[in-house]
């Protein structure tokens, strides 16, 4: 081993590599010597040591600088020398070297304590990376990470829901009013349409906030390492590495940038095996699904069920994993998985932010563009009527109406495909149609199909009369109700560990969209509409990705895998949900 000698303040430190690179290193200086311009850019050494490691971008630099050539020259002699001794992999030589020298300079100059010195990251690691712990530990904080979702935000979600569909919804309807189109088409394309459809998205905000919250403070405080690390063990079975963890976790949050984080996967066989399984991990457009559904029909254990579906996904990429990995890549060679864990440490207010606000406001951002689009076509196939003349002569949005209507048509002859997973209503089958757009619109679509079509909801006539909220009230509405969220959400944290100090006095959703989708639901389940719920959820959780992601799918993994995943996905989904929902029966569930 080299022996590192410490050199004086101020001065230059060489690595030295072996004997054999020393000559191709010197060769290569004096030919960079000789070009001025390199000269004069670059100190020879380094550069020559660069080229050998064939850094792509300076090779270029070399080749567009006049004399150029005559270095290359003298490099493609280097480079067939060297590697009759070392392969192909000349860089991995020269960098193995260098922390050889690293290692032996460290070894001189730092005086280490008698025994060995466990700092406070070894004795976290001792529980938190168990092979019998790491598992249980990382479930709980899933849980508890679910948790805040649904409890801690669930007062903000009633705050954001009350000041849409109070004073912004009364305050947008006096203003078209006072331009002449109180009680017309423009007003219910404006309050049913736009309103109606994206506000039923944004209410979901907190939710994701809070998710997001969670994720980040468990990424900057170091422990999404270790959880990369702990899921190493679990990935073995499907064949891959704890690395691929980190493209599935990105999932959690969207689909479409954990496809391209695939790219950092080295070998082609884990990249297209991990991007297969990405779409099973849980994004964030589904949370306000689930969260709607689960407050509905699961309201005293809405966190528990929240958090089994993730871990359903989780789960059904572990089976698809075992599968694949022993039908058709069975002869792939499994890449060796090698991390380095950082030190924990307190998270910072303004990384944790970053990354929060970050992922959040595309969500937003979404909500204005895609989800709006979406929501004003929706509101037009719904207020088509069709099926006669004296039906389609007119554009109505009313409850007679919304049954005849084009988009209740198109969903019809869809419906009968979910009827044995419970859920075979033309407003299910349409929100998922609708939701292969983004899943964000399922929310937006059940909102304007059961909340005006339901039997409690109100007459065309009051809608197109709507109380005009005074301002006065309206800002008190917001300002009030922003405390109180934030009061009964401080005491919804006692409530993660079975401590109940809010009730369950809240109602998450307005009373007729709540009626609309238990009806709508107990309807097309005979009778069963937890089941048929949870069995839409599962569908969700598992069917076709929104476009978007189906676009990133295809330009990382290619046309073959991408429309093996679409079409697999389909009938996993569908599978899955009917299993559920004709299992629940059986037993007696639902």
């Amino acid at each position: 081993m080299t022996t590192a000698r410490i050199a004086p303040p101020n001065a230059t430190v060489l690595v030295p590599y072996r004997p054999d690179i020393e000559r191709e290193i010197a060769a290569l200086t004096d030919a960079i010597a000789q070009v001025p311009r390199l000269r004069a850019r670059y100190a020879p050494r380094w550069l020559a040591i660069q080229l050998l490691e064939q850094d792509a971008t300076i090779w270029e630099k070399v080749r567009g600088t006049d004399g150029g050539d005559r270095v290359f020259a003298v490099l493609e002699g280097s480079l067939s020398r060297l590697r009759h001794a070392y392969g192909e992999e000349i860089d991995l030589a020269l960098t193995d070297q260098r922390y050889g020298f690293i290692h032996t300079l460290v070894g001189e100059v730092v005086r280490r304590p008698q025994g060995s010195a466990e700092t406070m990251s070894d004795r976290i690691d001792r529980v938190v990376t168990h092979p019998s712990f790491g598992v249980p530990i990382f479930l709980v904080l899933m849980w508890v990470v679910f948790k805040m979702t649904t409890d801690v935000a669930g007062p903000f979600v009633d705050w954001i829901d009350a000041v849409i569909g109070g004073p912004i919804t009364s305050w947008v309807a006096a203003v078209v009013g006072a331009a002449g189109w109180g009680g017309s088409w423009f007003e219910s394309l404006v309050v049913d349409g736009v309103i109606a459809g994206v506000g039923g998205v944004l209410v979901f905000v907190p939710v994701l906030m809070a998710l997001y919250l969670a994720l980040a403070v468990l990424e900057d405080s170091g422990y999404m390492a270790r959880a990369a690390f702990v899921m190493d063990r679990l990935m073995h079975p499907l064949g891959l590495h704890g690395r691929s963890f980190v493209p599935l976790m990105v999932g959690f949050g969207c689909t479409v940038p954990a496809f391209h984080a695939t790219r950092t996967l080295e070998h082609e066989r884990d990249r297209v095996l991990t991007g297969l399984l990405v779409p099973f991990m849980s994004c964030g457009g589904r949370l306000p699904v689930y969260a709607l559904l689960a407050t509905i029909f699961f309201p005293d254990m809405g966190g528990l069920v929240v958090w089994g579906i993730y871990v359903a996904g989780i789960v059904a990429a572990m089976g698809l994993g075992m599968v694949l990995k022993n039908t058709m890549f069975k002869d792939k060679e499994r890449a060796p998985f090698i991390m380095e864990l950082p030190p924990y440490r307190l998270p910072t207010l303004k990384n944790t932010w970053m990354l929060m606000w970050s992922r959040t406001s595309s969500f937003v951002k979404k909500a204005w563009t895609i989800i709006m689009a979406a929501s004003v076509v929706l509101w037009f196939l719904v207020a088509i009527p069709v099926g006669g003349t004296e039906a389609s002569a007119q554009v109505s949005t009313t409850s007679t109406n919304l049954e005849r209507s084009l988009f209740a048509t198109i969903s019809r002859g869809v419906a009968p495909v979910f009827a044995p997973a419970g859920f075979g209503s033309w407003e299910a089958s349409g929100a998922l149609i609708v939701g292969l757009g983004a899943k964000e619109i399922v929310v937006s679509t059940m909102v304007q199909t059961y909340g005006m079509g339901s039997e409690g909801s109100e007459s065309s006539e009051e809608q197109a009369a709507p109380t005009v909220v005074p301002l006065t009230e309206g800002v008190r509405t917001i300002v009030g109700g922003f405390g109180r969220a934030v009061l009964d959400a401080g005491r919804a944290i006692p409530g993660m560990v079975g401590l109940d100090l809010v009730g369950h006095e809240r109602e998450t959703r307005p009373a007729s969209l709540v009626a609309g989708i238990r009806h709508g639901f107990e309807a097309s389940s005979g009778g069963h509409g937890s089941l048929a719920a949870l069995a839409f959820m599962v569908f969700v959780l598992l069917y076709t990705p929104c476009l978007a992601a189906v676009a990133a799918e295809w330009q990382e993994l290619g046309t073959r895998w991408a429309w093996m995943s679409i079409v697999g996905q389909l009938v996993l989904a569908w599978a899955a949900a009917t299993v559920i929902f004709q299992g629940g029966r059986v037993i007696g569930l639902g």
